[in-house]
């Protein structure tokens, strides 16, 4: 196992934005920057060895500082959607920017997938990574407390990139963390994901409105269009839905924070398989429903449902809605997600 080190780049004089490159015996290569703690491509073998870059993205720095899809960052405080920008905690109220219409998404104007963070590699046996460390100041778009967040890489010679995440704070607040890669297992420019096949152990959903904001309500999927609980292709459904999926399916799971099987999606062509574990209560299924066309690595052009999300997560407006899992952290507790995501090639 090895990491590679070098500049991706300055945000300023003094911010140097660097990559670090892990490889591992097999053929995988993940490539990854400081800037917002963020993988910026995964090269995976097919069923014959041929490697291709699975995941969305740009050529440089400039790319992703005026990137508006979320390619590949770390997503905090709060990952997916908080209605009407603003929540309550201990009887006070908090407002965040409003930069979905007039809601908060994935942590504001400058969430933490803007952030310059601190990285350092590390390489054991049979395994390599880096570790992302960041402080996000009391106050930082409207959420309270100094949050001292680290992400985790991990690469291991068993085709797993691991994605970790501890987080802790001086005074109450609430935490949501997430990666938001893109993926398409024909290659980051091999066209559209809907013969890709899906399946996600989820037996309900969140239900939401037209702002796709929760409206409290949980739904069965079985026997709708919404159903994963058996792999179809993704474009079977799709057409039944305004834009695409963007929902958040909660989890089946043996016990709450257990690491457990999640997701599984196939592409058939190439054969690659990428299977998702993770602690987190939910993941949200989105199919690029806004890629329009965006110009990306190497030349390559992303359009509508050019790659599909997984996102692990809390419900989506946890903070105003009592009834799902909380997302408060308290001083002296630690914040702890664990994401798994595992390939292999049929």
């Amino acid at each position: 196992m090895a990491v590679e080190k070098g500049s991706f780049g300055s945000l300023s004089q003094n911010k140097n934005i660097e990559f670090f490159i892990l490889k591992n015996k097999t053929g995988l290569k993940a490539k990854l920057i400081s800037f917002g703690a963020t993988l910026v491509s995964l090269e995976v073998p097919d069923k014959s060895g041929r490697p291709a870059d699975i995941v969305l993205g740009y050529d440089d720095l400039a790319g992703y500082m005026n990137d508006k899809c979320y390619f590949g960052c770390t997503v905090g405080r709060f990952a997916n959607r908080i209605a009407n920008a603003k929540f309550t905690l201990d009887g006070k109220e908090y407002k965040l920017a409003a930069n979905d219409g007039k809601h908060h998404l994935h942590g504001g104007i400058r969430g933490f997938n803007r952030a310059p963070w601190q990285g350092q590699a590390f390489e054991k046996d049979n395994v390599c990574g880096v570790i992302f460390k960041y402080l996000s100041p009391d106050g930082e778009e409207g959420y309270p407390s100094n949050l001292d967040v680290s992400v985790t890489y991990t690469l291991t010679d068993d085709d797993e990139l691991q994605i970790s995440y501890e987080a802790a704070a001086d005074k109450k607040t609430i935490v949501n963390l997430t990666n938001h890669s893109y993926f398409n297992l024909a290659g980051h420019n091999g066209g559209d994901i809907l013969s890709h096949q899906i399946y996600i152990n989820a037996d309900r959903i969140t239900v939401v409105d037209g702002s796709y904001i929760p409206d409290g309500r949980i739904r069965p999927v079985e026997d709708t269009e919404f159903d994963l609980t058996e792999p179809r292709p993704i474009g079977e459904n799709i057409g039944k839905f305004r834009l695409g999926y963007d929902f958040n399916y909660i989890l089946n799971k043996p016990s709450p924070a257990e690491l457990s099987y999640a997701a599984k999606v196939v592409e058939p062509k190439c054969g690659r398989v990428l299977e998702i574990y993770t602690t987190e209560p939910a993941i949200q299924f989105y199919t690029g429903n806004f890629l329009d066309g965006i110009k990306g690595k190497s030349g390559a052009v992303y359009k509508k449902y050019g790659a599909l999300c997984l996102e692990t997560q809390h419900f989506p407006d946890s903070p105003n809605q009592p009834d799902f899992p909380s997302v408060a952290l308290e001083p002296g507790d630690v914040y702890r997600h664990l994401t798994v995501h595992k390939f292999s090639a049929v």
